[in-house]
């Protein structure tokens, strides 16, 4: 089995080793960078482009959700998940539209780290965290089954902008993508789900849990 190389961005000391004790319990995964400062990590992450970067959302010198941006935008296809000791009602929300596949609020147990990566690598999304998110859960553990298919980070990102109502022009201008792009990932994402029509889409969205009702 392919080893899933992840970079590590964490600029607690004591904390990025309990993540990486943890991490070596999944024999098939392997850690290619570790770091304490935001621009190092992301430069290796561009360079090295790993499968997977585990970043802590407020480090020294860059934050989490400006890393994660750049991350999506030159390899949209690289799985994000974020640790964080200041969870907040929007946070999940922000999250998702950056194409975040989850999160993990720092007061939860290490293990965590290790179940979200198993959930994100497998096409699912993983938010754990003790703050209920803005749109009204109950908090506690909020873990979003495996996908029914296997969509790419680019295209979960682009269904939900789908699912929400804007039109190919609008995801374009959002995304920084040309329509031709954003048309040919259209295809792909109905044609994976089985589907033809927007509110068949918007209803496989809900049932997976890539938006809410």
């Amino acid at each position: 089995m392919r080893k899933i190389r992840t970079v590590i961005i964490e600029d607690e000391i004591m904390f990025r080793q309990l993540i990486l004790s943890t991490l070596g319990q999944m024999k098939n995964l392997e850690v290619i960078g570790e770091f304490g400062l935001g621009q190092a990590g992301l430069d290796c992450c561009l360079q090295k482009k790993p499968d997977l970067v585990v970043v802590d959302l407020i480090l020294p010198d860059l934050h989490g959700l400006k890393i994660a941006a750049a991350i999506r935008r030159a390899v949209p296809e690289m799985l994000i998940l974020v640790l964080t000791a200041h969870p907040s009602e929007q946070l999940p929300a922000d999250l998702l539209a950056l194409g975040v596949s989850g999160y993990v609020d720092k007061s939860e147990p290490v293990a965590y780290v290790l179940d979200a990566i198993k959930t994100i690598w497998r096409g699912g999304m993983y938010f754990a965290t003790h703050v209920g998110a803005k749109r009204g859960a109950s908090g506690g553990l909020v873990a979003r089954r495996p996908l029914d298919v296997a969509l790419t980070p680019r295209e979960q990102q682009i269904v939900r902008l789908i699912a929400a109502g804007q039109v190919s022009k609008e995801i374009a201008q959002t995304l920084g993508l040309s329509l031709r792009t954003i048309g040919k990932h259209r295809e792909n994402i109905m044609r994976k789900i089985g589907v033809h029509e927007v509110a068949s889409l918007t209803r496989w969205c809900v049932k997976v849990g890539l938006m809410d009702t």
